[in-house]
């Protein structure tokens, strides 16, 4: 099994210290083909050296939220702050190990109540503030000290999931912060403390919403929301971040497109193009389209279907390394769904293999529980269902409930990374369980505004189709916030799972944390809340001409070592 991402060690000494070497990305491979390029002057378009082209295009799916990591959830949102932002910690490229960052090492207490922070030295903000010390304390004293409408879930989701309190908390939901206060340390170190220990609190420093902004330009643009406005929407979050990334903030034109341009004055490996753009296109065929004619040079979440289609006209395909889970969720507030027979014979008329042949990406795996297998804690010996249509029947028939009919909810106008194409997905699951004689009604609703208010914020739902893709390499971040407290998705009450779960948080040995995980898998698929179904692979596609560009489990893809050629 994995050890516990940061520590270097099976078991705990007094005090657990980590370091690593610079790491490069590893390049995508150029191959011969090329595509005609008719891309338009949006850019700098001018050959640079080698032969390459001074600007990448990545086509996004949507503007971001925000330009303030602080308050997005979104991929959109953190593929453009990952450029301009960095955290203490990052990730290994393409994997989901630490690696560093703006700190360049790190040791924890042993009672696991504090973390001290080694630095980058000579690293500056993009406006020229040093970056040191007492900027790491500035910025989680900032996210510690918001207000108002910043606490709300919608605004500072990650801080609440992780930190789960601020100083003064305007929402009774909230409770104890599991920031104690930080300490920037005579020798150039910062020292960050917490109220309890937090297995996964090096990996969570990982999320895009924990990277390093300049305070000071955050205050002067409004970005607190102290003035009581929406905080995304001020003049720091829509057109001033400053970060220490390879690449600046140039210009966002709503609907249309931001354009960053590379930060000469960067620390690190400096960014290879000049000039890199994120163009807004809503359709997965658009974007298609777009990357063969020529007017973006790469996008994510290719289409299964067009994955032979790409690779056969000569672009490239990089599958993202599979983090993600795709379940049938079951709410037990739904008679007769509560009853565990019913339940079981649901996870026996389910073909997980023929799910995957047919509705998802090649390469796909199938799950045995409610995380990936490269996450600490799963459970190889975890109890499985294994497809058995008689079995289902039999169960059904025990339970009294041999001609059973309950809704079944799938989300439309959407694609996510586990759950490529929902209608396929849902009516391959749907046969399945009318076979067994389970009669579902379906419920098909856009994704967005109404899905995921039906499944996650009602109680009038049956079975359906959700999933999840990691924020960081740690089990709370899968099972935690799955089944940590009673939710209506779910719709079951059971505190000595909640409390398992709580305590599990709190480990501070790679030995504790992984079995503790490994008997709540166990006890989480004994009870059996839902069916987890697979970890789809998702694709990425880029023009032949483009090289450096490294797929990230959790999307953590930094764009200065990417070139493009100029012949593609």
């Amino acid at each position: 099994m994995t050890e516990l991402p940061g520590t270097g060690e099976t078991r705990r000494p007094t005090r657990r210290a980590f370091t690593l070497a610079s790491l490069g990305a590893a390049a995508l491979v150029t191959t011969s083909a090329c595509a005609e390029s008719e891309r338009d002057d949006s850019g700098d378009q001018g050959a640079g050296a080698g032969g390459t082209v001074d600007t990448f295009v990545f086509g996004g799916s949507s503007d971001p939220d925000s330009l303030d990591p602080v308050f997005a959830s979104d991929g959109e949102t953190f593929r453009i702050t990952r450029q301009i932002f960095e955290g203490l910690v990052s990730t290994v490229p393409g994997t989901t190990e630490l690696a560093p960052s703006l700190a360049t090492q790190w040791s924890a207490s042993e009672d696991g109540l504090s973390y001290t922070f080694t630095l980058q030295q000579g690293v500056t903000f993009s406006n020229g503030v040093p970056f040191d010390a007492n900027a790491v304390v500035a910025n989680f004293e900032r996210w510690y000290d918001l207000r108002g409408l910043a606490q709300g879930e919608d605004l500072a989701y990650y801080y609440r999931s992780i930190f789960r309190g601020f100083r003064t908390n305007d929402d009774p939901a909230l409770t104890t912060s599991l920031y104690a206060g930080s300490t920037a340390n005579p020798d150039g170190t910062v020292t960050v403390n917490l109220t309890s220990p937090f297995a996964g609190f090096l990996a969570s420093l990982t999320l895009p919403a924990f990277a390093m902004q300049e305070t000071g330009a955050v205050e002067a643009g409004g970005g607190n929301g102290a003035d009581g406005g929406d905080p995304r929407q001020s003049a720091y979050a829509t057109s001033g971040p400053v970060g220490t990334g390879p690449f600046v903030f140039d210009s966002w034109q709503r609907g249309q497109q931001i354009t960053l341009k590379r930060n000469d004055d960067y620390w690190g490996e400096k960014a290879k193009v000049s000039t890199a753009i994120v163009q807004f296109i809503g359709d997965g065929t658009a974007r298609r389209q777009a990357l063969q004619n020529g007017d973006i040079d790469g996008y994510d979440l290719v289409a299964p279907a067009d994955v032979a289609t790409l690779e056969d006209e000569g672009f490239q395909i990089q599958n993202r390394p599979a983090f993600n889970v795709l379940y049938l969720g079951i709410n037990q507030a739904f008679p007769p769904l509560n009853d565990l027979k019913v339940r079981q014979a649901i996870a026996h008329a389910i073909d997980k293999e023929a799910v995957v042949r047919n509705a998802l990406p090649e390469g796909t795996e199938v799950a045995t529980q409610f995380m990936p297998s490269n996450v600490i804690g799963w459970n190889e010996d975890v109890t499985t269902y294994e497809f058995d249509p008689d079995r289902a029947r039999q169960l059904l028939a025990e339970a009294g409930q041999s001609d059973l009919t309950i809704p079944f909810n799938y989300p439309t106008d959407v694609s996510r990374p586990y759950m490529p194409d929902p209608a396929t997905i849902y009516t391959a699951v749907s046969s399945q369980l009318d076979a067994v004689g389970i009669t579902t009604t379906p419920v098909a609703e856009q994704w967005s505004p109404n899905y995921l208010g039906t499944v996650q914020g009602g109680t009038e739902h049956g079975i359906h189709l959700l999933g999840w893709t990691g924020d960081y390499n740690d089990p709370d971040n899968f099972i935690g916030v799955f089944f940590g407290a009673a939710t209506n998705e779910w719709g079951f009450d059971d505190p000595g799972l909640f409390q398992g779960l709580a305590d599990a948080r709190t480990a501070t040995s790679v030995q504790a944390q992984e079995q503790a995980y490994q008997d709540l898998n166990e006890q989480i698929m004994t009870l059996l809340p839902g069916v987890p179904i697979a970890s789809p692979v998702p694709s990425l596609a880029f023009a032949p001409g483009v090289s450096g560009y490294t797929a990230s489990p959790v999307q953590d893809e930094v764009w200065n070592t990417v070139t493009v050629s100029a012949d593609s």
